[in-house]
């Protein structure tokens, strides 16, 4: 990326939340002062039910245009990203794209670091927010940083980047057709190896309303994060069931040999134990070995591939590129 004149895009996902994009809009405005580039706003309206969303915000006097794609139902933050990548994709102008909470949470004030942080990175590289401090209750906190914890556990490597991100062209054309962002869009990323680079930004306050994340969503995005790396995880649990079967098989023999050759007066329970313990070991193998074919045999099926199946998620008159 050069350091002037693109046109960027943001896409901006909202959902029963035109309070915050008008403030947000109005905040992008003030922002796009200070920047070379020509901004434009895509809010994805992920089928919201409030009247008031029926009317998000239009134009601002430094952002021309800004458009709405209404989608069909609520899909999800994730999966409206997806949409809007691939209408963003379809449409092939814009230089850059910027992905961004409708809440405010994404400070519009943060964005030229992340721009210049692109500008710096070059156009075969995503950029992404990594995040330095919350402000969330301490509960949202507390399932956030276990989530963390079972994510390094599973995965082995740690996840502190969410939506807010830049895209150059050349790597959007990638990213849309990573089936996984359908789930999550970070972690699709990630995982399809696509090169990254994190910047630290601290996360902004919500602009208006209160957050539509409550446990059982925090709870499901995690999952669906989870299943992006589902092969990792099924590889790295058969990794750990075969150590714990030679462990296993370590401690029948020594339990065995103990009883016929060196102690006969070993405990009949200790047997009992050590093959227990062996059999279960391997019943959670074939489990994993089972998983493992599973998930191998998912990659033969037929996926969503957002370039390709983004259009039957819009509106039919909504206008598509």
């Amino acid at each position: 990326m050069s350091d002037g004149g693109l046109d960027i895009t943001l896409c901006i996902p909202v959902y029963n939340d035109a309070a915050s994009a008008r403030l947000l809009l109005e905040a992008l405005d003030t922002v796009a002062a200070s920047l070379p580039h020509r901004l434009r706003v895509l809010f994805v309206d992920d089928g919201s039910t409030e009247e008031e969303c029926q009317s998000l915000p239009g134009p601002s006097p430094r952002i021309p245009v800004v458009e709405v794609l209404r989608l069909r139902r609520n899909l999800g933050h994730q999966r409206a990203i997806a949409v809007g990548l691939s209408a963003i994709a379809a449409r092939g102008t814009a230089d850059a794209i910027v992905v961004m909470d409708g809440d405010g949470e994404d400070a519009p004030a943060t964005l030229p670091d992340l721009l210049a942080a692109a500008a710096a990175a070059g156009p075969h590289r995503a950029i992404f927010a990594q995040r330095l401090k919350r402000h969330d209750g301490i509960g949202f906190l507390t399932g956030y940083h276990a989530f963390r914890w079972l994510h390094r556990l599973l995965v082995g490597q740690d996840i502190r980047i969410g939506n807010f991100s830049v895209l150059p062209r050349e790597v959007l054309a990638r990213v849309v057709g990573v089936s996984e962002i359908w789930n999550h869009y970070a972690a699709g990323v990630v995982h399809a190896r696509i090169p990254v680079e994190r910047v630290p930004i601290a996360r902004g306050r919500r602009l208006a309303g209160r957050s539509k994340m409550n446990l059982p969503a925090l709870v499901m995005h995690g999952i669906c994060a989870l299943s992006v790396w589902s092969d990792v995880i099924v590889a790295r649990m058969f990794l750990v069931v075969t150590a714990l079967t030679a462990i296993a098989t370590t401690i029948l023999s020594i339990v065995v040999v103990s009883r016929l050759v060196a102690n006969p007066f070993t405990p009949g329970w200790a047997t009992v134990v050590a093959s227990t313990t062996i059999l279960v070991v391997i019943l959670l193998g074939v489990v994993c070995l089972l998983l493992a074919l599973f998930v191998l045999g998912s990659r033969s099926g037929t996926n969503f591939l957002p370039h390709r199946d983004w259009r039957d998620y819009v509106l039919p008159d909504e206008p598509q590129p």
